[in-house]
């Protein structure tokens, strides 16, 4: 077994430009090497598996006019979500504890997807300005009914049985079981796949709260807009609908508008590298022209005040053909060489 830990416990393991390279070097590695059968990626540290990316260098090239520097990461990154996806090998992850943003592109493609009851998955990229990338699209859209929608635009975080429920795991193992499950990848001959391993220590998920939900998210989420979206769920009489709305008040409108396009036309894309395609072109489109990227990683990560200023700040204010332009933006840059 190839085993790759994340090691910035103090950051959850925020993953940053040599991470995401030492990964990729270490499955190249590995792919060619026989005595290879599996590989577990995990995280050090008992707080989560990874908090995501990097945002802060994210903010601080965008606003010393190095974009190209960010989108240099972006391509490594969005590479090694492709190439986890697609690799000849079981690929085992454990997404223990906190698991968001670009650790769900590490967790979210691997071959067999492992949470526990200390498991929190979201992709919360809405809430910085931004929209959800690094093959998120790709897992929102084959969501079941609506809630691809509902959770690219609130960023809501799912516990092991919403996060297996709505797609983006597959077993729930009990975190003080881990280490038994990973000496059994190590030395069990029978049953033979990491799969099979995985079902010895699986564990009942119990009830989805989304699972729950499923019938006023169906019936909102399913509306044209997100002006829409509010409409529908200040008419739900549940109570889960009314503090929704008030959450996706308090959102960026162009994120808001931009992923709601984008989690839909993903489910016409044919594949993984085409859902990631897609992201990349929309991060351009957010890192080089829109200015709520750098406001939001301010309000939420750098200042933390959780004031920011969205330009436009009201959804009437935004342009009827914004997400249409920004599906359409033109990298400067290919995403595969």
């Amino acid at each position: 077994m190839g085993r790759i830990t994340l090691d910035r416990p103090r950051a959850i393991n925020a993953v940053d430009v040599d991470m995401i390279r030492g990964i990729a070097e270490a499955l190249d590695r590995w792919e060619r090497d026989p005595d290879v059968a599996l590989v577990l990626l995990d995280g050090a540290g008992d707080r989560g598996f990874c908090a995501g990316g990097d945002v802060r260098t994210l903010r601080e090239q965008i606003l010393a006019g190095d974009e190209d520097a960010a989108m240099a990461f972006f391509r490594d990154e969005y590479a090694l979500n492709a190439r986890i996806g697609e690799y000849s090998k079981p690929i085992v992850v454990f997404a223990d504890g906190v698991t968001m943003g670009g650790g769900i592109g590490l967790a979210g493609h691997a071959a067999v997807r492992i949470v526990t009851e200390r498991s929190r998955l979201a992709m919360p990229e809405v809430r910085i300005g931004f929209t959800p990338d690094v093959g998120g699209s790709w897992l929102l859209a084959r969501a079941p009914g609506r809630l691809g929608e509902y959770l690219a635009l609130t960023g809501d975080s799912m516990d092991a049985a919403d996060a297996i429920h709505a797609g983006f795991a597959d077993h729930l193992v009990p975190s003080e079981r881990l280490g038994d499950l990973r000496h059994a990848l190590i030395t069990r001959a029978d049953p033979q796949t990491p799969t099979e391993i995985a079902l010895l220590f699986d564990d009942t998920a119990g009830s989805s709260r989304l699972a729950a939900a499923q019938p006023w998210i169906d019936d909102a989420f399913a509306a044209d807009t997100v002006a829409e979206v509010l409409q529908r769920l200040r008419r739900r009489e549940e109570t889960d609908a009314a503090a929704t709305a008030d959450l996706l008040e308090t959102l960026p409108p162009t994120a808001l508008t931009v992923t709601l396009a984008a989690v839909r036309s993903a489910r016409r894309l044919p594949g993984l590298r085409a859902a990631l395609a897609q992201e990349y072109g929309l991060v351009e489109w957010f890192g080089r022209t829109q200015p709520d990227l750098v406001e939001g990683i301010r309000a939420q990560i750098v200042d933390k005040d959780r004031s920011p200023r969205w330009n436009p700040a009201a959804l009437a204010d935004v342009a009827p053909d914004l997400a249409e332009e920004a599906l359409a933006f033109t990298p400067t840059a290919p995403l595969w060489s």
